[in-house]
């Protein structure tokens, strides 16, 4: 197992730059996540540890050693792709005995490492069967186990899981937290799913146009996203923002959408002009009109089982809400929506940080 230091780290392809000066500790056995949109540089980052792309400038260290300059065979990393990248003409035996193998490790060394990988993951009775034998499920469980094998100093998982079905997902997040709890190696994960992150990751970086916006537990980017960036990608549905004027700061009190409000603040604002940030499972929408309900139209109903999400209209501001399944709401009812001034957040609107 290491710790992983990124210092300085700038990519760029030509003119373009793709990873903007990253600075960052992963600690030794720590399940670590980077997480953000498409094209924002994460693959680019695995691929930098894992020694695969080399960095324009900056130095990565395992522990106290700079493996900047070093190839992948010389850092010890294991990769798993979302592709599997299994080979087609061998058993799962033997997929998963390839890097042992090509170590020219002994066949009894090898047997027992299957034999232990192979139970890990359940794979016990697949052994003589091809990856076309196999299910999507079953296949990225022998990437993983021919992983296991090596043991390696860091796992490096590039979105293994974008390739299956929601349920087989759910059933491999467990799987992979399990793996991670019984080996305590060091994993650094790439996903845009933020719902993967959250579920997965001891702490995350939320990366945007290269650049980390964020890094933190899981609880930590929910709740105390540092800007709106953050606030927007992290959470399913996204936060709901709106306009708001800064009317006084001691104590702070906003106008929104011609309410006065006073949402909680962690700073003073640099300037009047902000924007109010709401989740959509802290918006409660009725048909009853409870003590400080504001009417609202309900444009869009979204059954999600136990509960309804409800899109409303408030004074031409869409917003998401919540409500029971049991409200018999319908686009063009009017209808009212409450939440509890303490679980907005405020943000500055020129610069996108949170107030």
């Amino acid at each position: 197992m290491a710790g992983i230091r990124l210092e300085n780290i700038h990519k760029r392809f030509g003119s373009i730059t793709v990873i903007d000066n990253i600075n960052l500790s992963i600690h030794d056995g720590e399940f670590f996540t980077f997480v953000g949109p498409s094209g924002c540089g994460k693959s680019t980052i695995l691929s930098m540890l894992a020694g695969l792309e080399e960095a324009s400038s900056g130095s990565i260290y395992f522990d106290d050693t700079d493996v900047t300059g070093l190839s992948p065979k010389e850092r010890d990393v294991a990769m798993v792709f979302q592709s599997y990248a299994l080979y087609p003409h061998m058993t799962v035996y033997d997929n998963i005995a390839f890097p042992l193998r090509m170590r020219d490790h002994g066949r009894s060394r090898i047997e027992s490492e299957v034999a232990r990988a192979a139970s890990m993951l359940g794979l016990e009775r697949l052994l003589a069967r091809k990856p076309k034998e196999l299910s999507g499920g079953q296949r990225q469980r022998v990437a993983l186990g021919r992983a296991l094998v090596r043991s390696p100093k860091v796992f490096l998982m590039d979105e293994p899981l974008s390739n299956l079905d929601a349920r087989l997902r759910l059933e491999m997040r467990g799987e992979l937290k399990r793996l991670h709890r019984e080996l305590k190696t060091t994993t650094v994960y790439v996903t845009h799913d933020q719902a993967e992150a959250l579920s997965l990751s001891e702490r995350i970086a939320v990366l945007d146009r290269g650049a980390i916006r964020q890094v933190g537990t899981p609880r930590e980017v929910y709740s105390e996203p540092a800007n709106l960036f953050v606030a927007g990608f992290i959470g399913s549905p996204s936060m709901n923002f709106v306009p708001a004027v800064i009317d006084r700061t001691d104590p702070l009190e906003v106008e929104c959408n011609g309410l006065k409000l006073a949402p909680v603040a962690i700073g003073r604002p640099a300037e009047k002009n902000a924007v109010l940030g709401i989740r959509p499972e802290d918006v409660s929408v009725s048909n009853d009109r409870s003590e400080g309900g504001i009417a609202v139209t309900v444009t869009l109903v979204e059954p999600a089982g136990s509960f309804n999400w409800v899109d409303v209209e408030w004074n031409s501001t869409i917003l998401r809400g919540i409500a029971s399944a049991k409200e018999a709401l319908r686009p063009g009812d009017l209808a009212y929506m409450s939440f509890r001034p303490e679980q907005a957040l405020l943000f500055e609107e020129r610069s996108g940080l949170r107030i």
